[in-house]
């Protein structure tokens, strides 16, 4: 057996938070909090700053949580907080007494949450049996998440981490593997975050300013893609199709792009995108970009 494992349940916190091999079906996996995190200071302070927001969000409604795990898996909490931050009207009852109608209710919840946010399936940090096992690592991520899309100035404790443990039955036994994982965002991302949101001002400033900024980039350009024998004039028409951008790439690393990769002439959209596609995988490769770019 994984000594991890067994390490999990000699740890002095709370070990019945772990489940044992006999409820967990073959082949099904598990991720739990580890011990070693349940009294961690910041996850103390995220659950308090939760459970403190749900119950002033619905404090006209007599609403008072006090185990984000034990009082938020049948849905009812989910139910009044969404629709009371969202103006939701779910077409589901408000109680839900047995097991049948509360997996039910928490279907219904959880698509209209993953709708909401535009995620799909495998982006979800939560589902439906993990929430109604009254899992707290996916109910923390649920919360999160709902928190960050209804109410996002809400300032949320930052870069609070837990060890997490994943359990798996196997034909061969249990099988575990550990790792660390965030609940809330890095503090550094959130710094870097901020260091692109002043970049971001730029455009709702003077408009000489932002000509002055657009020329100096054009006389960047210019520099670098003329020795091409190429001219740009415009950022905004001439970079759209993405060639700019890869002969640009090519020139401030020093290597040749092969033609045959791209669509030196593109006749279309989807030739259009390929480029710029992969002018963002290069960058991404080269440690240029580590935020996410929507290439259309």
């Amino acid at each position: 057996m994984d000594p991890d494992f067994v390490n999990a349940f000699t740890q002095p916190s709370t070990p019945d938070q772990f489940l044992t091999a006999d409820v967990i079906a073959k082949g099904e996996k598990r991720k739990l909090i580890k011990p070693t995190s349940s009294n961690n200071p910041k996850l103390e302070e995220l659950k308090l700053f939760l459970t403190e927001w749900i119950n002033r969000t619905l404090k006209e409604e007599h609403i008072v949580v006090k185990s984000l795990e034990e009082d938020l898996y049948d849905g009812l909490v989910l139910h009044h907080l969404l629709e009371n931050l969202g103006s939701l009207k779910l077409d589901i009852e408000k109680i839900a007494l047995t097991e049948k109608k509360q997996r039910k209710k928490l279907s219904v919840i959880l698509e209209v949450v993953a709708k909401c946010l535009q995620l799909e399936e495998s982006q979800l940090k939560w589902s439906v049996e993990s929430i109604l096992a009254k899992d707290l690592l996916s109910t923390l991520h649920l919360l999160v998440a709902i928190a960050k899309h209804f109410e996002p100035t809400l300032a949320l404790p930052p870069n609070v981490q837990v060890e997490t443990i994943t359990i798996e039955v196997t034909s061969e036994g249990l099988k575990t593997s550990n790792a660390v994982e965030y609940i809330t965002e890095n503090k550094e991302n959130i710094e870097a975050q901020s260091k692109d949101d002043a970049f971001d001002e730029l455009f709702s400033c003077d408009p000489d300013k932002l000509d002055a900024v657009k020329k100096a980039l054009l006389e960047f350009v210019d520099q670098h893609v003329g020795k091409l024998g190429i001219n740009v004039k415009d950022i905004e028409s001439q970079f759209s199709d993405g060639v700019i951008l890869l002969l640009l790439i090519g020139q401030l690393e020093g290597y040749f792009l092969n033609l045959r990769n791209f669509f030196l002439t593109p006749a279309s959209t989807m030739e259009m995108l390929h480029n710029v596609n992969l002018a963002l995988e290069l960058l991404a490769e080269g440690g240029l970009l580590n935020f996410p770019v929507n290439s259309e």
